[in-house]
Parts: structure tokens; C-alpha cells; sequence
């Protein structure tokens, strides 16, 4: 058994999370790690909201709340929708809790005692309407270097260079669209130059990485410049150093305490579990790798940022260093990034209104549709569309026609001729059906092969294979005019329902709630495939404050059933089936759309209404 470590990017606390989102971090990510749980591995699981940072407090004005209630607010929805999404975490948490606050704030002291983060002054840009800092991402202009427009202040999308919102031309902002000003004040930087050797060298010894995350992460080394950690807001982590500490317009800015995230999600974790040490196993460990799951907008925090913090911390860039408490911190085995994924033709925007959120889809279809069109369809390695059309098809076609009725067919002639699952009479097998059985069982090294690579689309398409050579062996043996030999018969449904029961296994990690419901319309008790829930949890270091987690027990052997073809146990009961995948009607196609036309002009005008009213307000 192997320690592996799925770190999932935290989504952003400041609104429910789309589609596009989970087709990111979300769906990938728990796929793997539940096929590494079948394989017997010991996966440790973690994410939360992120919930620091200028978009929050934004967000929070506009809906007359505090920066807390906001992200209290919006912690229970995505808890909520990933949890209902089927996200098998050990612990989704958060970044406002004290166990956060005290792992980042150690993080920092101690590269800041090995040299890697130092003072120094920045131009920050500053609304003139609030005196307020603003956020980089919300400032947009001219690139400087590919001069596209819409580049943001942290980031062109065009060209993929890192900038500075000072570097735009026509800085405008996104808030009011007023012009920002920019002033000089006193921050901490994180000195990446210091840290690009060693970080270049840990990239150079990467293997696997899809070939756009891995030249996307080298080409960051271009150019490297020291990047501001800290930020003039009064949200935030305070800056633990004498004279910032107490200071409540200095906080250390979101992206350097998030992506700590996954090392105090951890260290939370353990402390849950009654063994506060645990999480050394995935941490410590050179042996143990860690898989990271995101968008490809988050690329740079964690081949870059993230790796850079751990160096700073382990003291491994060119200016030495010792590690600290925690330490040495493993770095990551593979940053598994995907594409973006459109809608109808669109870029997701929660703000333009272009957006399917998570519990909209959940509450109208089944939640293993939405995970399989995510599986099928996502944005493994280049980006893709989501389209109803095409979701409508691929329930239709794949689970319900191919797979579901399948499931249905096999599980009925059992019910119906059986009551059970019958013997095999070895004098009744056929080359065929060994043939059969035989390519059930290859599938696991193939299609495990694909998920060890991260290839999932590819994993699923050779697991739906198997599931059209089972449906031509039903339709070549014909079951139901076997009327005079039951022993045949038996055999050839015992054959059937293990090709079945094979299948369902490969499709386990992608489908888990329908392989519990095809577990059991075969016979099987007990839990097939875990899912996770949510408690309610006091924070361990400030009494009173509650939030939800996300948590689970996964265990090989307990709930959760290997990697491999377990033979189906004869005389199992097998009750008359009910249908396992439903068909969704076309004319949903044509609702969907109208729904969202209608949302999309609401939310349009809504918005126009807002930055009337914000503009009016400037000119007063």
C-alpha cells in the first residue's frame, strides 16, 4: 500500500461554483482518487473555500454583508454542491479558520528567516471612489506586450505573461470602470528570482505532465521577477512580523496563504482524526506523491507560487536555508491542469451571466449524468463546449441505452428465470464465453493504465467498450431462446452478470452513485462505492466559530471494493430491476436553453442597472 496525496484547487468563496468549475477540479480529481482507494492505496483527499482577498469584501458591499457572512455564506452552498456532487474528500475545509491562519503564518516566518521573502515597496492600484485596493484581477486594459484587449492586471489570457496592473494601458476598473491611481506603499515579496533555479531544476525532472501544462510551467521562467505577498486591505491573514501583526490594513495576500491551503488541510485533518502527526505520511514522505487538480488559470500558483513557497520554506533556493517544523515539504508529483470548458460557444462567466451552477443541474438530472458528460465531454487536455445537446446524448445513447439497459436486461432474465444468481456448469462454457470474461478482466490493466496517466477520457471510452462487447455477447447468445437447458441457461446469465459486475467496477470512480444502484440489482449488500457527507464541526482554535466539512471513510475492503474482477456470489437474490438511468426528453434541449436566455438577459440588465448606478455615483 502507497500514500498518495489529491490536493484540489480551493474554489473562490465569493459565489456558488458553475459547471465549468467542477469539469476542472472537481469530477477529475475525485475520479483518481477513488480509483488509487480500489487499487489499496491510502489517499488523503483535501481542499476548502477559499475565502481572503479584495473580490470578497467587493461582493460582500454590494450584498450589504460582512466579508465573513459572505464567506460563510457561500462556504455552506459549495460545501453543499460538491458534497451533493459526489466528491469523496477526507476534509474540504476552509482558509478563515485559526488552524490556517497559524500554518501560513508559519510558512512565511520561516521564509522569511531563510531569505526568500523581504520588504520592499510596490505602485498598488487604488480606487478613487473608496481608497480601497484593488484586487489585480479586477483591473483590465491593453497588454503591453501582445496589446489584446481585456488583459487583467495580474495576467493577459492572449499572450499567457504575468504583468502588474500598473503595466496595462487604459487601466480601468471592473468594479465601477473608473481609472484607478496608483500609489507606492511598504510590502513583503516572495523573491522568486532566488527561488527559479531550483524550481526550473524540479520541473526539468517532471515526467507524464500533459505536454500544455508542462511547457505552459517552464515558459513562467522566462522572465522572473519578485511578487508582492502582501496587500493594503483589512481582510485577510495578519502579517506576523513586529509592527504588521496588529496592523489592520496589512494582510498577506490571498494567493500566497491559499495554495498553504493543502498543507493545513491536512495538518487540520490530522488533528480531526485524533492523530496530529498523521498527515507527515503524505507530506514527509519523498516516496509519497502528490497529484494537484485544477483549471489551467491556476497553473502559475501551483508550478510556480507553491512550489517557490515550499523551496523558500525547505531552504533549497540559491540563498540556502534551513527548513522549518513542518518540514521538508514534498513537492508536487504532477500538476494535473485541465482546459477551460464553454458554454454553448460561450466563456463561462458568473458575472456576464453565461453559467450553469452546480445545484441548478442537480436539482433537474441525475447527478452520475452530469459526472459521465463531465468524464466524456470535459476539458482533458484542450477545451471543449458543454452543450445540452450533447449532454441530452450522451445520458441518452451511453447510460441509459447502452449501459442502463444493459444493467436492466441481464439483471431480468436472473429475476425472472432464477430468482438468483445461477452456478456456472463448466461443461456449458464456451470459448465465447471465456472470450468474454477474459476481456473483462484485461480492462482493469488497461483502463487502471489510462487513470494512472491521468487520461481519464480515454479510461472511460475503453470501459464503455467493454460495455458494447457485453451488450453484442447478449445479443449473439440470445438468453431468451434458451428454453430447454437451463444449465446453458445458468451459464451463460452467471457469465453475463460477472461482464456486468466487471464493468461496473471500471465505471465505479466515474459513476458512484449508479454503481451502488448496478451492485445491488445484482445481488450485492452493503456499500459499493462510499460517498462523502457533511458534519458540522467546531473550529480547534477559536471556540464558537462553526462551519460544514466535507468527510468520508473509504476503506479497501470495508466500503470500498478492489481494483479487479470480483467473482459475483451465486445464489445472491436478485429482485425484479428497476431502471437504473432514465432518458432525458428532447424536448429538455429547447427548456434548457429558454431557461438560460432568460437568466442571461436578467442578469444583463442587472448588471448594466449596477454600473449605471455606480457611475452616477462617481459623478456627484
Amino acid at each position: 500500500m502507497s500514500h498518495i496525496l489529491v490536493n484540489v484547487a480551493w474554489p473562490y468563496a465569493n459565489g456558488p461554483r458553475h459547471i465549468g468549475h467542477v469539469a476542472g477540479f472537481g469530477v477529475p480529481s475525485d475520479v483518481y482518487a477513488r480509483f488509487e482507494r480500489m487499487k489499496g492505496n491510502d489517499v488523503l483527499m483535501v481542499s476548502g473555500t477559499d475565502e481572503h482577498g479584495t473580490p470578497i469584501l467587493v461582493e460582500a458591499e454590494k450584498e450589504g454583508l460582512t466579508a465573513q457572512e459572505l464567506a460563510n455564506r457561500y462556504n455552506r452552498v459549495i460545501a453543499k454542491d460538491l458534497c451533493d456532487l459526489g466528491l469523496s474528500y477526507d476534509l474540504f475545509t476552509r482558509t478563515t479558520t485559526g488552524n490556517h491562519e497559524h500554518v501560513v503564518q508559519e510558512l512565511f516566518k520561516q521564509c522569511l528567516a531563510n531569505g526568500y521573502i523581504y520588504k520592499g515597496v510596490q505602485q498598488v492600484a487604488i480606487s478613487p471612489s473608496t481608497g480601497r485596493t484593488l484586487p489585480d484581477r479586477y483591473i483590465e486594459g491593453e497588454c503591453p506586450i501582445c496589446h489584446a484587449d481585456g488583459a487583467r492586471g495580474d495576467q493577459c489570457d492572449a499572450c499567457g505573461n504575468e504583468l502588474d496592473p500598473i503595466d496595462l494601458i487604459n487601466p480601468v476598473s471592473k468594479i465601477n470602470g473608473e481609472t484607478p491611481r496608483f500609489e507606492e506603499t511598504e510590502h513583503y515579496f516572495l523573491d522568486l528570482p532566488a527561488l527559479a533555479e531550483a524550481n526550473l531544476a524540479w520541473l526539468n525532472t517532471r515526467e507524464g505532465w500533459r505536454t500544455n501544462v508542462i511547457n505552459f510551467s517552464k515558459g513562467l521562467f522566462k522572465e522572473v521577477k519578485p511578487r508582492a505577498i502582501t496587500r493594503d486591505i483589512d481582510w485577510g491573514i495578519p502579517v506576523p512580523v513586529e509592527g504588521w501583526i496588529d496592523n489592520p490594513n496589512k494582510k498577506l495576500y490571498v494567493w500566497f496563504d491559499a495554495v498553504i491551503g493543502y498543507l493545513s488541510a491536512s495538518i487540520e485533518w490530522a488533528r480531526r482524526k485524533g492523530d496530529p502527526e498523521a498527515w507527515r505520511a503524505w507530506w514527509n514522505d519523498p516516496e509519497t506523491p502528490g497529484y494537484y487538480f485544477m483549471g489551467k488559470d491556476n497553473i502559475t500558483f501551483h508550478s510556480q507560487i507553491w512550489p517557490s513557497e515550499m523551496l523558500a520554506y525547505n531552504g533549497q533556493g540559491s540563498k540556502g536555508g534551513e527548513t522549518g517544523k513542518y518540514g521538508p515539504l514534498n513537492m508536487p508529483e504532477q500538476v494535473v491542469a485541465s482546459e477551460f470548458m464553454t458554454m454553448e460557444g460561450k466563456k463561462f462567466s458568473s458575472s456576464r451571466g453565461i453559467v450553469i451552477y452546480v445545484k441548478d443541474i442537480l436539482s433537474r438530472y441525475p447527478v452520475d449524468a452530469v459526472r459521465y458528460y463531465i468524464s466524456v465531454a470535459g476539458p482533458e487536455s484542450s477545451d471543449s463546449d458543454f452543450t445540452w445537446a450533447e449532454f441530452v446524448r450522451h445520458n441518452n445513447e451511453e447510460l441509459a441505452s447502452a449501459w442502463g439497459n444493459l444493467v436492466n436486461r441481464v439483471a431480468n432474465l436472473i429475476a425472472k428465470n432464477f430468482g438468483s444468481i445461477p452456478a456456472i456448469d463448466e461443461s456449458k462454457l464456451t470459448d465465447q464465453d471465456r472470450a468474454l470474461l477474459e476481456q473483462t478482466v484485461a480492462a482493469f490493466d488497461t483502463v487502471g493504465g489510462f487513470l494512472e496517466k491521468h487520461h481519464q477520457k480515454a479510461a472511460l471510452a475503453e470501459a464503455m467498450r467493454i460495455v458494447g462487447e457485453i451488450n453484442k455477447y447478449i445479443s449473439a447468445v440470445e438468453p431468451w431462446k434458451i428454453k430447454d437447458d437451463e444449465a446453458r441457461l445458468g451459464t451463460v446469465l452467471h457469465v453475463a452478470a460477472q461482464a456486468v459486475s466487471d464493468a461496473n467496477h471500471l465505471l465505479a470512480p466515474f459513476l458512484p452513485h449508479s454503481s451502488q444502484k448496478v451492485w445491488e440489482a445484482l445481488g450485492g449488500k452493503g456499500t459499493f462505492s462510499p460517498l462523502p457527507h457533511i458534519e458540522e464541526v467546531e473550529d480547534l482554535d477559536k471556540p464558537g466559530f462553526t462551519y460544514p466539512i466535507i468527510t468520508g471513510d473509504y476503506k479497501l475492503g470495508v466500503n470500498v471494493h478492489p481494483w479487479k474482477s470480483e467473482p459475483i456470489e451465486v445464489g445472491a437474490e436478485v429482485p425484479k430491476p428497476k431502471p437504473i438511468f432514465a432518458k432525458i426528453p428532447k424536448e429538455a434541449v429547447a427548456e434548457e436553453l429558454e431557461r438560460f436566455q432568460a437568466e442571461l438577459d436578467a442578469r444583463r440588465a442587472k448588471e448594466a442597472e449596477r454600473l449605471a448606478a455606480a457611475k452616477a455615483e462617481l459623478k456627484k
